[in-house]
């Protein structure tokens, strides 16, 4: 990245290093936003317990995980495209936006229950969470 702000700093002066350096500046400034959201949430609704999913290879992992109520259940996107988190109930409970590579969607399920869920860019990868 620094070989390229350097370039256009050389060829076109300060504004091109603007131009370059500003995209990522908003991808980073999108991210954490993004996160805020999920500590926002998490704060309203301390979570008892915590639990790991992840996203990788088109697959949720593990397909199918039981908590108890209050667990704050992490996905976290291994794959090298985007996916999504979305509960197959209506109203949908949870709905996650687009995840990149390496980011995660965090929800707290605090009623007991069966949460079926999907991602909606590629609708085949399922997984669901049981709530006791």
């Amino acid at each position: 990245m620094w070989r390229h702000a350097f370039l256009a700093a050389a060829l076109f002066g300060t504004a091109g290093l603007c131009a370059t350096v500003a995209p990522a500046a908003q991808a980073v400034a999108a991210k954490t936003a993004r996160t805020s959201n999920v500590v926002a949430v998490a704060a309203a609704n301390p979570a008892k317990s915590e639990a790991q999913i992840t996203i990788d290879n088109f697959t949720f992992s593990p397909p199918q995980i039981t908590v108890a109520v209050g667990t704050r259940v992490t996905w976290t996107n291994r794959d090298d495209i985007p996916h999504t988190v979305v509960d197959s109930n209506n109203p949908r409970a949870m709905k996650s936006e687009p995840l990149d590579t390496g980011e995660d969607f965090a929800f707290i399920f605090d009623k007991p229950g069966t949460y079926r869920y999907f991602c909606s860019l590629h609708p085949h990868m399922q997984g669901m969470v049981v709530v006791q």
